[in-house]
């Protein structure tokens, strides 16, 4: 049974409101903070998982509501003596910190140096000391989607160069390694190796272990902490590879996860969808268009039976958000492939309700599809980054908004190429066989081209999967025979 703490419902105190209406001061601590701090502690110290939970979860959104809707979290110098001034709950609670100055406010580049600071200093105590502590999976998913989370605004803040003050690019120049794209993937990879969660799950399949079982828990008195991240770590992988436009490579990250199955990702909603959205996009962007509407299906038709168990989630409306990316990105895979037969009715018919439409003219290939492609393309599409640092050299550009341009040309070139399949899919479906200078004279070019066209055909709608082997997107497909014919089956 849950403990509920005065300072969750408690009315504000005279101190409490000496410090909304006073501004903000970062060494007054309200006292339902302090006891908030000291619970949490006291919980940490005792691997209270369930409790642990209650209070990230549920009280610390209690507090910010009511104290800190537009302010920061007291410092942790001012609380750091209430926890006996421990290293790693002190670098928790800068964690947390530093999320809630995200969420509600906008980081100084000061605070986003200072945060990467922070985890650096964090993930070396998970990595390099014997961390004896049980989290709770929201909170280590959280963590992880974080960091990758910050790194993105960072590298986007970063290609903003134009309007940066001198005091900016001086410090820009001075701290060149925060959030350094290195940096990021060597911590995310060292979770990977150092946890060996990759054995792990090998190990679970031969029955000798009991991860997911226990949903990443450790019983027997051990710590949770660096097996979970490690497994959080290859999710993270993906969606970074996904922003710098590396879909394969961000593919391979997430094999060791048998998405096929349920797992420890799908014990955090978060982590489930951040999970499903980018190896969907992944697929898609790799031409794995069946694959890419399984998984979509799959994730639509669970959002819609259980948003309703999320309402009062403080990802509500990041899971909204979501849902209706991944309806756009179904839209697009089901327009350049259409195995409507791949989808549940439900989700069917959510899609038609939205995007109906405008599906139907994306099957034009004309300009106005083109511009609905590059509408749904650019809504859905993962916020791209330039991980470089920029030039310090007048005169100073935005660089922003280049790798979303360049990954909007490429997917838009596909469509283009995909426009001269529509025509010979079409008379495919209608003939179960058909001669090639017949199909020549519909479609209005000569036998040399149309064989170019069929070929084409073959190419587009086949791909090759993470194992190697080529896959069939096709919802038709034809041989061609020796005497000349050519014979759909």
């Amino acid at each position: 049974m849950a403990t509920t703490y005065d300072y969750e419902e408690a009315p504000a105190t005279y101190d409490e409101g000496r410090h909304q209406d006073l501004g903000y001061d970062p060494n007054f601590v309200p006292d339902s903070v302090r006891s908030f701090v000291v619970h949490l502690y006291r919980h940490i110290r005792e691997k209270n998982v369930y409790e642990i939970h209650q209070m990230y979860e549920i009280s610390f959104q209690t507090l910010s509501d009511r104290l800190f809707k537009d302010t920061p979290w007291p410092s942790v110098d001012a609380v750091s003596h209430y926890v006996d001034n421990d290293q790693v709950f002190c670098l928790l609670y800068r964690e947390m910190w530093f999320r809630h100055l995200y969420a509600r406010l906008s980081p100084t580049l000061k605070q986003r140096i200072d945060s990467w600071d922070n985890y650096c200093s964090l993930f070396q105590v998970v990595l390099h000391r014997v961390v004896n502590m049980q989290l709770p999976n929201q909170w280590l998913w959280d963590m992880v989607d974080e960091f990758v989370y910050q790194f993105q605004s960072f590298c986007q803040y970063r290609a903003k160069m134009k309007n940066k003050t001198e005091q900016e690019i001086a410090l820009l120049r001075q701290y060149d390694q925060a959030w350094n794209v290195y940096g990021v993937l060597n911590y995310l990879q060292a979770f990977v190796e150092k946890s060996n969660i990759i054995q792990i799950l090998e190990q679970e399949k031969e029955g000798l272990e009991q991860f997911t079982a226990t949903d990443g828990y450790d019983y027997s008195g051990g710590s949770n902490v660096l097996k979970v991240l490690g497994y959080f770590s290859m999710v993270g992988l993906l969606r970074v590879h996904c922003l710098l436009g590396d879909y394969q490579t961000g593919l391979k990250c997430l094999l060791p996860i048998d998405i096929s199955q349920q797992g420890v990702y799908t014990s955090v909603i978060g982590s489930h969808i951040a999970t499903i959205y980018h190896y969907g996009f992944a697929n898609l962007m790799l031409r794995r268009y069946v694959e890419a509407i399984r998984e979509f299906n799959k994730m639509l038709l669970y959002i819609y039976k259980t948003k309703q168990y999320h309402q009062k989630s403080p990802q509500y409306e990041q899971i909204l958000k979501k849902n209706e990316q991944m309806y756009a990105l179904l839209a697009i895979c089901l327009s350049l492939c259409p195995q409507v037969k791949l989808v549940d009715e439900t989700v069917n018919s959510q899609l038609r309700e939205k995007y109906g439409e405008k599906m139907a003219r994306m099957q034009r290939y004309d300009d106005e599809a083109f511009v609905i492609y590059d509408e749904l393309f650019s809504y859905a599409c993962p916020k791209f980054i330039t991980p470089s640092a920029p030039s310090f050299e007048e005169p100073l550009v935005n660089y922003n908004q280049d790798a979303y341009r360049l990954q909007l040309k490429l997917f838009l070139y596909e469509v283009k190429q995909q426009q001269l399949l529509s025509g010979v899919r079409t008379f495919l479906k209608v003939y179960s066989t058909i001669s090639l200078w017949k199909l020549a004279n519909y479609m209005e070019v000569d036998e040399p081209t149309l064989r170019t066209i069929l070929l084409t055909y073959k190419h587009k709608t086949h791909a090759v999967d993470s194992d190697g082997k080529i896959i069939s997107n096709a919802d038709v497909d034809f041989y061609i025979d020796d005497v000349g014919h050519d014979s759909c089956c």
